[in-house]
């Protein structure tokens, strides 16, 4: 699924250039489900953004999803993206939109024929199975406003692994929430990923989910250890 070699990645120009991530390396497993940990400041989210195809990788080899990401054209990285489900700490649920059509509305970009009699069938359909997934199904009429934190980062698990991406990508998706909620988001990622036979990368700071991991990833400086 993810294939990292000695990528190294900088911000800036000139005299303000300055490293961020040196020489990572790293494999991720089709069905795998990582966690990548550290402080602030360490590089895991910019790390995550390349892994997402949400920048282009400057140096060493970064193949996602069968790929090279390295200097890839944006056509090639909107290739990639549309394969992978993102989970973000802020659900980013749009406020006028029902818990059902969220999830609509993420199917509806993966269908060049979306909206189309048959297509919105298969497209509500979906959506619906993925919210009695997440033990939304007495809530698809609701809005982002009448659910609690954790009900709406469900909400935001069920649109991103409603298309049925190959990768999941998930940065600090329990940040937000007290410790049930947490480990109950957590669990959905963890049991939806294996369901669904994709990989998933988790950055976080919550010890409290490292129990769904296969395997965690800890970095410092910009610099990457596999416990």
């Amino acid at each position: 699924m993810i294939r990292i070699e000695n990528v190294n990645h900088y911000y800036g120009a000139g005299e303000t250039r300055r490293q961020v991530l040196f020489d990572i390396c790293a494999t991720v497993e089709a069905g795998k489900i990582v966690l990548l940990t550290g402080p602030s400041g360490s590089g895991k989210s910019t790390l995550l953004t390349l892994v997402g195809a949400l920048r282009s990788a400057q140096s060493g080899r970064m193949e996602v999803l069968g790929r090279e990401l390295r200097d890839a054209t944006p056509q090639t990285l909107i290739g990639v993206r549309r394969q992978i489900g993102y989970i973000f700490q802020r659900h980013n649920l749009l406020s006028c939109l029902t818990v059902l059509q969220n999830v609509e509305v993420g199917l509806a970009g993966h269908s060049e024929q979306a909206w189309r009699l048959a297509q919105q069938r298969a497209i509500r359909q979906r959506a619906v199975e993925m919210l009695e997934a997440v033990g939304l199904a007495a809530h698809l009429d609701h809005y982002p406003r009448q659910l609690s934190g954790g009900q709406q980062q469900r909400v935001a698990i069920a649109r991103a692994l409603a298309p049925r991406p190959r990768l999941i990508l998930a940065d600090e998706p329990t940040a937000s929430l007290d410790s049930a909620s947490g480990g109950d988001v957590a669990e959905h990622i963890r049991q939806l990923a294996k369901q669904e036979g994709c990989a998933a990368v988790v950055v976080t700071h919550d010890q409290r989910i490292l129990r769904i991991a296969d395997s965690i990833l800890d970095m410092e400086d910009g610099r990457l250890r596999v416990n």
